[in-house]
């Protein structure tokens, strides 16, 4: 079913937000996505995990990170119309997982209180199995108040899938590492410098793989960066501000998307509580503001693109919704068009 249901005798996709619980979040909510306008109905939910605020899908598991001092990932069968979780949570040996990814038949988290990445295989029924590897960070920033140790923020695999790289915001660099498929061990590869007390928080590539575009969150900007899938290794370029000249007030971007045809990036950025509107050049190798537009809500912890790359859906964390917003094809900006209260979200993923 890959995460799709049906709903009056037509196949529809599925959405899927998660939340933080100790804030009153309800858990991981499941929804029905209509295709012509892009609204979202809940068709059920889950408060069997606490603060399952990271989500990442895989067929019909749906996988969950729990953002406790314990830290631990949970999964849920989605072929239902509320996600169903599928056994107990299984400890990250890492505290306060706030990310996590698939690569080569493993979940992999990023945890950020300990500052390490957690690689857990997965069974065959696609849930996760006790950790094989834990690769610890090192180093520190400084902002003492934020970069006083590692704080692993995301994990993913590159492009190529050759490599996993890790975002530190603790430590102002990106990791790339190798993952053995067959025995779980992560292996540091590399470390690329970024500018001191910027402090990375997401990365995503250009959808040719030969760039790869750092969102900081200790300073509004975005770090392009030259990505060398064959050597693995990440040389930065240059900074683009992600609010515009003159804005005032605190500034504290969250995620960053980019178009699948390359022509436009996305920036959440909270406090500003905006949306930033970035033009990419024809192969990617610079980035400028074009605009910069409200989020629809409060505190906007995550966004995402439909599976078209036709709307995107922004999880405001302290105005409790998910806001959508049609994409202008011309121009990449975007305009409201709806919401529904989801209290606490932290994170929206289509089926």
């Amino acid at each position: 079913m890959g995460g799709t249901g049906t709903v009056q005798g037509r196949d529809a996709v599925r959405a899927y937000i998660g939340s933080f619980t100790s804030a009153g979040g309800l858990g991981v909510l499941a929804a029905d996505v209509d295709a012509e306008t892009g609204a979202l109905t809940v068709t059920g939910g889950s408060d069997a995990v606490a603060d399952p605020s990271f989500l990442a899908l895989a067929g019909t598991v749906l996988h969950a990170v729990s953002e406790t001092e314990a830290g631990a990932v949970a999964a849920f069968d989605i072929t239902g119309p509320a996600p169903r979780p599928l056994g107990p949570p299984v400890p990250v040996d890492g505290a306060a997982p706030t990310h996590l990814a698939l690569a080569a038949g493993h979940l992999l988290t990023a945890n950020y209180t300990s500052g390490s990445v957690t690689a857990l295989p997965l069974a065959e029924d696609g849930t996760a199995r006790p950790a094989t590897t834990v690769l610890r960070h090192e180093g520190s920033g400084p902002v003492t108040a934020r970069q006083a140790a590692p704080h692993a923020h995301q994990v993913l695999p590159d492009p190529s899938g050759r490599w996993v790289v890790s975002v530190d915001l603790g430590t102002d660099s990106v990791r790339i590492c190798a993952l053995d498929a067959g025995t779980g061990a992560l292996t540091l590869h590399g470390e690329t410098a970024l500018r001191p007390g910027t402090g990375p928080r997401h990365l995503v590539f250009h959808p040719a793989g030969t760039y790869a575009y750092v969102l900081n969150e200790l300073e509004p900007t975005l770090t392009v960066c030259r990505w060398d899938a064959e050597a693995g290794v990440l040389e930065p370029l240059g900074d683009t501000p992600v609010v515009p000249e003159g804005a005032t007030g605190p500034s504290h971007p969250s995620e960053v998307v980019v178009a699948p045809d390359g022509r436009f990036l996305w920036a959440a950025v909270r406090g500003d509580d905006t949306l930033a509107v970035l033009a990419l050049d024809g192969d990617g190798a610079a980035a400028s503001l074009l605009a910069s537009v409200p989020c629809g809500g409060t505190w906007p912890r995550d966004l995402t693109l439909d599976p078209a790359g036709r709307r995107l859906y922004v999880a405001n964390e302290r105005s409790g919704d998910v806001t959508w917003f049609t994409l202008d094809p011309e121009t990449g900006t975007p305009a409201r068009a709806g919401a529904i209260e989801a209290p606490a979200a932290s994170c929206v993923v289509f089926g």
